[in-house]
C-alpha cells in the first residue's frame, strides 16, 4: 500500500493556521506542492512567505472563499503554478456559538453554512470540473483522477445546544462529502471526510486560552486521555489522499481518541 503523495498538486484551504496550516505543511514535507489558501494575507505571508517561491513547492493564495470568483481564481492560480489540481482538502472551518438555540433570528445558523459548508462545497465542485478536464485532456482511461478531503467535526453528529448552529452546518458538509462521492465516482475522484475532535485546533486554541479549565474535561472525556497534535490529523489526510486509499469513498473518518464512542451516562441502563 503506497502512502505517497510526492509530485502531488494539492490545495489546502484554512491554511493560514492550525489543522489547515499543519496539513499544508505535512504534504509539502511529503513531497507535494501545496497551494495555501485562506483569507488572512497576512498570516499566510508570515507562515508560507520564507519558503514560496515561483519554483518552489509552496504558494499561497489570499482571497475571501466565500466569493466564487475568489474560488475560480485560486483554481487558476494553481494550474498557473502548478499546472494541476489531484488534490483539494477543505480545511477552512469557523466556530460560533448559537446563543438562544430557540431564537429564529439569531444568525449564527446563516454564518456557519456561509462559512463552513458553501466554501467547501462550491470550491469542492470547481475544482472536481477540473480534474475531468485534466484527465480528458491527458486521455487517462484508468486510475485515479483526484482526491478531496473535508475537515469535518464531530459536533456533526453528537448535539449540544451552544453548537446548533456549528453542528448543522458540520451535519450538511458529512453530507456533501457522501453525496459528492457517489457523484464523482464514475470520474474516479474520491471525496472524504476527517471528522475531528479533541484536536489541538486554531479554534480550540483560543476556547482553550479564555477556558483554561476546559483543558482538564476534554481530556477526561477522551478515552486516550490526551488532546491531539494538528499533525495527527494531517497524516489521516495524507492517507486519504494517496493511493493507499484507493478504495476509500463517501467516508467520513473521525478523529477524536475516541470521545465520540463514550456514553456520559454512566450507568448501566437506557
Amino acid at each position: 500500500m503506497s502512502l505517497s503523495i510526492a509530485g502531488k498538486s494539492a490545495i489546502v484551504t484554512g491554511a493560514a493556521r492550525g489543522i489547515g496550516l499543519a496539513i499544508a505543511r505535512h504534504f509539502v514535507d511529503r513531497g507535494a506542492r501545496v497551494m495555501f489558501a485562506d483569507g488572512d494575507e497576512a498570516k499566510l505571508a508570515e507562515e508560507v512567505g520564507d519558503v514560496a517561491g515561483d519554483d518552489g513547492p509552496a504558494r499561497y493564495f489570499a482571497g475571501d472563499l466565500s466569493q466564487k470568483l475568489t474560488l475560480a481564481n485560486l483554481l487558476s492560480a494553481t494550474v498557473d503554478a502548478f499546472e494541476r489540481i489531484d488534490i483539494l482538502v477543505n480545511a477552512q472551518r469557523a466556530v460560533a456559538v448559537t446563543e438562544d438555540p430557540l431564537n429564529p433570528d439569531d444568525p449564527s445558523i446563516e454564518a456557519m453554512l456561509r462559512q463552513n459548508l458553501l466554501p467547501a462545497l462550491k470550491l469542492s465542485q470547481m475544482a472536481a470540473r477540473r480534474m475531468i478536464a485534466q484527465a480528458e485532456r491527458e486521455a487517462q482511461t484508468e486510475g485515479p483522477v483526484g482526491a478531496i478531503i473535508n475537515v469535518s467535526t464531530l459536533a456533526a453528529r453528537l448535539a449540544q445546544p451552544p453548537l446548533l448552529a456549528y453542528s448543522v452546518a458540520g451535519a450538511a458538509l458529512d453530507q456533501a462529502t457522501r453525496s459528492l462521492a457517489v457523484t464523482l465516482a464514475p470520474e474516479r475522484i474520491r471525496v472524504n471526510g476527517i471528522a475531528i475532535a479533541s484536536v489541538m485546533s486554531a479554534s480550540l486554541q483560543a476556547s482553550l486560552k479564555d477556558n483554561p479549565d476546559w483543558t482538564e474535561a476534554i481530556e477526561a472525556g477522551t478515552p486516550l486521555g490526551r488532546i491531539a497534535t494538528p499533525t495527527e490529523v494531517a497524516e489521516v489526510a495524507q492517507f486519504l489522499a494517496s493511493d493507499g486509499a484507493g478504495f476509500v469513498t463517501g467516508q467520513v473518518l473521525t478523529v477524536d481518541g475516541g470521545r465520540g464512542v463514550t456514553d456520559p451516562v454512566n450507568v448501566p441502563a437506557y
